[in-house]
């Protein structure tokens, strides 16, 4: 028997190593920190999962985890509609495909501060473009006071940003598309939205299903744009996830806490995304039984 060589595995091994100080060193540490009360750098207490349980407690992260979900949930509605009317809409050969494909991506070239102080500028009623065109127009708006602004503010602000990802992802689905597809649609005297129905969507669903699993993992974890607009306020409006953590952790120095709320943070995220990708793998197989039994 011809031995197996092993030698491939020396190829996987910068990996591991990249991820163990990445991640498994600073994930270790995290739980080390959330099992012990943290009272001077040389003195710590076990406390086991008593932090778990006064984070769990917590009305002000409960209040931040609704908020959080109702973000979240909001962008995913607005994004992948806008992304996929945007990628439908996008010329699909020549130079005016670059030129869109170009236009499109310079969004998302930008630092996530800058985006937050380009629409700080961009929403103020004396200089910004939307605030001045709104107090032209007899609206109330005002971003720094207003709790429903300031959140409006923030879901426009990062629909602005990301739908274009959603964009480009749908795009590169369409153009996987073979022709025949749709030479057989022009036969059969098909829509186009029987065409979009029945080629298009279910062609696109894999892409589909990245850019929801991203744009939903990276809008729960959204931090620095609402920061550097409203600073969480007013109030607590804009007072997501992270920052409560950031507060915890940095402004309050609650190290134990912090480290719990994280591992929290972090299975929750988890656990959505592990539902969020079953349904939708399960929406699909459902079309399809439809479809094969039609």
């Amino acid at each position: 028997m011809k031995p197996v060589n092993q030698k491939a595995w020396f190829l996987v091994l910068p990996v591991f190593i990249c991820v163990a100080f990445s991640a498994i060193l600073p994930l270790m540490t995290v739980v080390n920190y959330s099992v012990q009360d943290i009272i001077s750098p040389e003195r710590r207490v076990f406390v086991g999962t008593e932090w778990f349980a006064a984070v769990m407690r917590d009305e002000e992260l409960h209040a931040a985890l609704w908020r959080q979900l109702g973000f979240s949930l909001s962008v995913l509605l607005v994004e992948i509609p806008l992304g996929i009317a945007l990628a439908l809409s996008m010329p699909a050969q020549g130079w005016k495909s670059s030129a869109t494909l170009v236009l499109v991506s310079l969004s998302l070239l930008i630092p996530w501060n800058v985006v937050g102080t380009i629409w700080q500028i961009f929403g103020r009623s004396d200089i910004g473009l939307l605030g001045a065109g709104l107090k032209a127009l007899g609206v109330d708006y005002n971003y720094t006071g207003n709790s429903l602004d300031a959140w409006l503010t923030v879901l426009v602000m990062d629909v602005w940003h990301w739908t274009p990802l959603v964009a480009l992802l749908a795009f590169a689905g369409l153009r996987s598309i073979p022709d025949a597809y749709y030479q057989a649609a022009r036969i059969d005297g098909a829509s186009k939205f029987a065409v979009f129905r029945y080629i298009q969507l279910p062609k696109m669903r894999g892409v589909l299903m990245i850019a929801v699993l991203l744009r939903f993992m990276d809008s729960f974890m959204i931090y620095t744009e609402p920061f550097v607009l409203t600073g969480g306020g007013p109030g607590n409006a804009t007072t997501f996830l992270s920052q409560y953590l950031t507060q915890k952790a940095v402004g309050q120095f609650d190290l134990g806490p912090a480290a719990a709320f994280s591992l929290i943070y972090f299975l929750i995220i988890l656990l959505l995304c592990f539902i969020l990708y079953n349904w939708m793998q399960a929406l699909g197989q459902t079309e399809k039984e439809g479809a094969s039994h039609a």
